[in-house]
């Protein structure tokens, strides 16, 4: 039979987790509600990068599947400007030194290969300059998927670590108070360790969903980045074998 102290704080002061906070340091507390708020932002980045990728990846697959109809790359400009994509950024980089190269207004981008704007002849320089801006492109595009992949990052490896900083605190508190109340039982010690042990419960609350989420959007960054890379291939083939024409 537990202690008849015992049964009368669990019953005054409720079980399990409000337990646990309530028997918790200044300190702990602290610790909780700093977890608790890298929690909500970590949970905002998760959805907004979640639905975000979303987006890019379905527009990314539609824009490549129309590309891959034209037989010209410069024939997708209009496309590109409707299609909000990382790829259709990086086809506008390449459409424009095109552009550049042949002297073509970009209203009639569409026109190039017909008769009243035939086919122009590209130097080996010009097309490098051409694969360069796309590969630019990709780089710019990349970053921008990236962005705030940091937080998540940090609050993985951060959040167990002040978790265990707040069991630690609350366990040394604990046992602090056990020597100077001079009593070695449990009545006396499981408040101490139960307050420390949540602050542990909540920095793993933290870090596992934000690994789980990390690890789904850096997957599908480098399945568009695949897209990408893959993309400048098809384009700079298509520019090479324009001019064979």
């Amino acid at each position: 039979m537990p202690p008849t102290d015992v049964v009368t704080v669990t019953m005054n002061s409720g079980s399990g987790i409000y337990y646990a906070w309530v028997h918790c340091d200044t300190v702990g507390k602290l610790v909780v509600l700093l977890l608790f708020l890298g929690s909500i932002i970590t949970w905002t980045i998760m959805i907004e990068k979640g639905i975000s990728l979303y987006r890019a990846k379905k527009a990314t697959m539609l824009f490549i599947y129309l590309f891959r109809e034209k037989q010209y790359p410069l024939a997708l400009m209009k496309k590109s400007e409707q299609i909000k994509s990382p790829v259709s950024k990086v086809y506008q980089n390449g459409a424009q030194e095109l552009l550049t190269f042949y002297e073509l207004p970009p209203e009639f981008a569409e026109l190039y290969g017909s008769s009243k704007h035939p086919h122009q002849k590209l130097t080996t320089a010009q097309i490098e300059t051409v694969r360069s801006s796309l590969e630019r492109g990709v780089t710019d595009q990349v970053l921008l998927l990236e962005d705030k992949l940091g937080v998540l990052a940090t609050a993985v490896s951060a959040s167990p670590f002040f978790g265990l900083f707040g069991t630690v605190w609350g366990i040394t508190m604990a046992f602090a108070a056990l020597a100077v109340q001079g009593r070695a039982d449990m009545s006396a010690l499981a408040p101490g360790v139960s307050g420390a042990l949540i602050t542990t419960i909540v920095g793993l609350l933290v870090a596992i969903p934000s690994l789980i989420g990390y690890n789904l959007i850096t997957v599908t960054i480098r399945r568009i980045t695949v897209s990408m890379d893959n993309f400048v291939e098809e384009f700079m083939a298509k520019v090479k074998l324009e001019q064979y024409e």
